[in-house]
């Protein structure tokens, strides 16, 4: 059978280029070989399967250059000791009230922001800007709609019948979502010892094969290859450092209230199945965010607790510093798009999905989002790239600022507190159910002293 999602394929192997170069290896030995499997039909030639995984299987090993700048370890230990100094436990005096109401609102603030951007998820600059000025939108207020100028939806190519806000009454599955619950179902069974290999293990039980994309799917075929983590995150992975860990790590902030540093342990676990390097860290980065958002009003304290668990000499902590310096230059919201766009090419798979640049997307949203919910996931939104995934991020870290009772009746409101998953035993809940559900996890890992 070939299976563009369980074969290697062309495209795979210019992201492996893309990303050995990140990493800083020596492909030196190898070029001869990636110019000849370039020139030839992997998506249909199963015959060159076996000569592309060789490939594979060298470069994972190859070394980095003598010259490289960055240290990234993959492994915790590894981690905990390039990382700076910082708060790893937070004290307070808030109520049980009022942080339910926090983590209330970041599961509200997550499906608000995943809803906004979850249409338009692919579209490029010229898609999404184009539509939103012919239609007298832009910048973007509000969610994305169908029911508009019909020569409009012609023009862009639009699909009437999609994800647009006039044709949901609910935040409809979606990865992003699904993963979030993946972490709350998985810690309510096995609470704050749960391990690697629990996740991997209930992937396979609840999680079907073609249900999940790029390191994901790669993984979880390593997982049936009796590949245990962390060997599941590298075999033949092209994919180590793109996105998918880091839409993983909202419920470990969610359970670790006040702990960033057990929050980011909780995601290291999650992501080192399927992730290495920066892969890894932009999870850790959002889990502590999360943990400490509740009791931070400044978005920019926020963002430097996710930085201070992961390694300071990483690629992600350098991007992400990028935006914060940006911020502090005191340049506008546009120019910090463009700088965003100088640096990525929104048209080059392996950038558009890549963590880093999602994450400083993350960091835009909420270092020029005022503090305000609307304007923190339409700027994540706006700004393009994996749209759905960096609006539900940053709407989840602004909606625990914020706390549900701050949060505008318009972003919230058309989802009617329901929310559909692909996780058995929950298709369909009440985002409130959930939320109370997942706090009551936070509650007995505090008082059975694992935080």
């Amino acid at each position: 059978m070939i299976h563009k999602w369980i074969t290697i394929t062309n495209g795979d192997l210019r992201v492996e280029r893309e990303q050995c170069i990140d990493e800083g290896k020596d492909i030196a030995s190898v070029e001869k070989e990636f110019d000849a499997l370039s020139s030839l039909d992997l998506d249909n030639d199963m015959s060159l399967q076996a000569r592309a995984e060789v490939l594979l299987d060298k470069t994972i090993a190859l070394p980095l250059k003598k010259d490289y700048p960055y240290v990234e370890p993959s492994d915790l230990d590894g981690i905990r000791k390039e990382r700076p100094n910082g708060v790893r436990k937070m004290k307070s005096s808030m109520s049980d009230d009022a942080l339910m109401d926090k983590v209330l609102g970041a599961w509200q603030g997550r499906c608000a922001g995943c809803l906004l951007g979850k249409p338009v998820e692919g579209w490029r600059t010229p898609k999404m800007w184009g539509y939103l000025k012919d239609s007298g939108r832009f910048p973007l207020t509000d969610y994305f709609r169908s029911d508009i100028d019909s020569s409009i939806m012609q023009k862009y190519e639009i699909n009437p019948k999609g994800c647009f806000i006039n044709n949901v009454d609910r935040m409809v599955e979606d990865d992003d979502t699904n993963y979030t619950v993946t972490g709350f179902v998985l810690m309510k069974q096995k609470g704050a010892a749960f391990t690697s290999s629990d996740m991997a293990a209930f992937w396979m039980q609840n999680i079907p094969l073609l249900h999940v994309c790029t390191a994901e799917r790669v993984a979880y075929r390593n997982f049936t290859n009796s590949m245990e983590p962390p060997l599941s995150a590298t075999h033949r992975n092209v994919y180590r450092e793109w996105i998918g860990a880091q839409i993983r790590g909202d419920f470990f902030g969610y359970a670790a209230l006040g702990s960033p540093e057990k929050a980011a342990e909780f995601a290291h676990r999650d992501a080192s199945i399927s992730h290495v390097k920066n892969g890894i860290y932009g999870e850790m980065w959002v889990a502590a965010m999360l943990a400490a958002a509740p009791f931070e009003s400044d978005a920019k304290n926020v963002i430097e607790t996710g930085l201070s668990e992961i390694p300071k000499r990483s690629r992600l902590a350098k991007d992400i510093a990028l935006v914060l310096s940006w911020h502090a230059e005191g340049i506008g919201y546009d120019e910090a798009i463009k700088r965003i766009h100088k640096q990525w090419d929104e048209n080059n798979g392996h950038h558009w999905c890549h963590t880093n640049s999602n994450a400083q997307i993350v960091a835009l949203g909420l270092l020029w989002g005022e503090n305000d919910l609307e304007k923190t996931i339409c700027r994540a939104v706006e700004a393009c790239f994996d749209t759905d995934c960096n609006g539900a991020t940053a709407g989840s870290v602004m909606g625990m600022m914020l706390g549900a009772k701050k949060l505008p009746s318009k972003w919230i409101a058309p989802m009617n507190d329901t929310l559909n998953t692909g996780i058995d035993g929950y298709h369909t809940v009440k985002i409130s159910k959930i939320a109370e559900e997942g706090f009551d996890i936070h509650r007995s890992l505090r008082e059975g002293g694992a935080l």
